[in-house]
């Protein structure tokens, strides 16, 4: 089997505090995984999500300055909750805070409650892919401005006149962008335009191959190697040494198993999981970020350390 990445995915909006995302964090690190993503939420999808959400960049603007060798990220920012100015400016901090550790992941928004909940304006699907392209042409024109240099842009939603495009970020020329999604045409030629990785979350196995074939597609079309980007896939995590223990931590997160082995690689005993992963690898997938819900349960994360990376 070739030999896969793995990264650690946390959800904190169904409720985590910063204390149990350094927790994660911390042994993640030391057990070996590339990289701890979250994602950018600010209600919770079940639940009564206490103590409430976290920002997403002020958390790894903690992390950076509290791990060493972990690199970080979102999966995904929103582009509807922040200006492209302003979160140019926080990624490339955040990445100067963390020696060059930096990933950034950037979609649409969808989620239309945190918006009505925050008082964050929430346009149609149309806008909001318009928005997400000016914001990703002009992030990466702010980064990419040569300094001494200024960067205007005339966008229809977001126009930018002589800006000094500071600071720039410790990785060169920027840092990884990742893109995801399952639409048929404007995701994959925006992958095609800017990503460095394309992920999935939570796909079926028969849609990875449909999905990562029209990226490819749209990189032929833009003249790029789609060799260039990494393919990913996001899967709900729950192990267990034998079929006891992963019910009790199916349960622990309010979640049947059978619901679970219906919909994600990463359920069940360390040999199943490697044998479900070698379909998902033979589809294409190169990196696997394993979406932990029970932040608490670090003992889970040294499992599948141990046992599933260990082997692959």
């Amino acid at each position: 089997m070739d030999r896969l990445d793995f990264r650690v995915f946390l959800e904190p909006q169904q409720g985590a505090t910063y204390d149990q995302q350094l927790g994660v964090a911390k042994a993640a690190e030391a057990l070996g995984f590339s990289a701890l993503f979250r994602s950018d939420h600010y209600l919770a999808m079940s639940g009564d999500g206490l103590p409430g959400p976290t920002d997403a960049w002020i958390t790894l603007a903690g992390l950076a300055r509290e791990t060493t060798t972990i690199r970080l990220g979102t999966l995904v920012t929103s582009a509807t909750f922040r200006h492209p100015g302003p979160l140019a400016i926080s990624v490339a901090e955040v990445d100067a805070m963390s020696g060059g550790r930096v990933e950034f992941g950037l979609g649409a928004g969808w989620f239309e409650a945190e918006h009505r909940a925050y008082a964050i304006p929430f346009p149609a699907l149309g806008e909001r892919f318009d928005r997400l392209t000016e914001q990703l042409e002009i992030i990466t024109g702010l980064w990419d401005t040569p300094v001494g240099d200024t960067f205007d842009y005339a966008g229809a939603h977001y126009p930018v006149t002589g800006s000094p495009a500071l600071p720039k970020p410790v990785q060169k020329p920027h840092p990884p962008i990742v893109i995801g999604g399952g639409g048929a045409r404007r995701t994959p030629a925006l992958a095609a335009r800017f990503a460095t990785e394309f992920n999935l979350a939570f796909p079926a196995l028969d849609f990875v191959g449909t999905q990562y074939g029209r990226v490819r597609a749209a990189c032929d079309t833009a003249g790029r190697d789609p060799a260039d980007l990494v393919y990913s896939a996001a899967f709900v995590v729950c192990a267990g040494r034998n079929d006891a223990e992963v019910a009790g931590r199916a349960g622990s997160i309010g979640r049947a198993v059978d619901e679970l082995t219906e919909n994600s690689p990463l359920v069940g005993t360390p040999s199943r999981i490697i044998d479900q992963l070698g379909a998902f690898r033979d589809a294409g997938v190169q990196r696997v970020y394993l979406q932990l819900l029970d932040l608490e349960d670090l003992d889970h994360l040294e499992l599948f350390a141990e046992t599933v990376i260990g082997a692959l």
